[in-house]
């Protein structure tokens, strides 16, 4: 499964703890591709980088498979394989349509084959708006569990993806936001690391660097 994920130069952090919660939390291998716009064949900006380059994903997969799209200011904790399960073959893109419609792009399942309208040049096109979806012959339904918007939604437990949309934990505005436990878990996750001993004690690298400590 290809998961592409929007890359704001401005906060890298999002991205390295979202993808971090995808993998700690996956059933099976999964492919992470960031979506950094100056790799990308558009240039078009809108308040983040990742504004239009959402809609790249089914291009980037050559119109072939399964791709998910997810903002960077997520959480995952559930097994992400599990969104393939609600897919029924029948749409163009399954989004959570429980929540607000401008919430829709946030976090979307493709179903790459019916997404060929999605070409570099239609999304760079300012006068199309792919946030209308006027590009999918019709949009499928995902559970809310997963795409659980703060801000928006009541507290409940159980969420599966956790969309921090008034900004993640990190920013000491949002620090007592609901859920952020779960983004802390995951942060402090992907910034662990066990001891240099343990990691490099039985290494044949390990004797030069105990020389220079002088412990040999």
């Amino acid at each position: 499964m290809r998961i592409f994920i929007g890359v704001d130069p401005r906060s890298p952090i999002s991205y390295n703890v979202l993808q971090w919660s995808i993998v700690r939390n996956a059933s099976k291998p999964v492919q992470i591709v960031p979506l950094v716009l100056p790799q990308l064949p558009i240039k078009r900006r809108g308040l983040t980088d990742f504004t239009f380059t959402r809609y790249l994903p089914p291009y980037l997969c050559n119109y072939r498979g399964t791709s998910i799209f997810l903002d960077a200011d997520m959480v995952v904790e559930g097994d992400i394989h599990e969104l393939a399960s609600h897919m029924d073959g029948k749409h163009s893109v399954y989004v959570a349509k429980h929540q607000q419609r401008f919430e829709w792009p946030s976090m979307m399942v493709f179903n790459n084959e019916k997404c060929q309208r999605l070409t570099p040049e239609y999304i760079e096109d300012e006068d199309n708006a792919p946030q209308s979806f006027d590009w999918a012959d019709s949009v499928g339904n995902i559970p809310p569990e997963w795409n659980f918007c703060v801000g928006h939604d009541d507290y409940a437990p159980g969420a599966k993806l956790i969309h921090f949309t008034q900004g993640i934990p990190h920013f000491a505005e949002c620090r007592d936001c609901d859920y952020a436990g779960a983004w802390w878990s995951a942060y402090n996750g992907m910034t662990a690391n066990c001891s240099w001993l343990e990691l490099m004690g039985k290494s044949v690298h390990a004797e030069p660097v105990l020389k220079r400590l002088g412990v040999m």
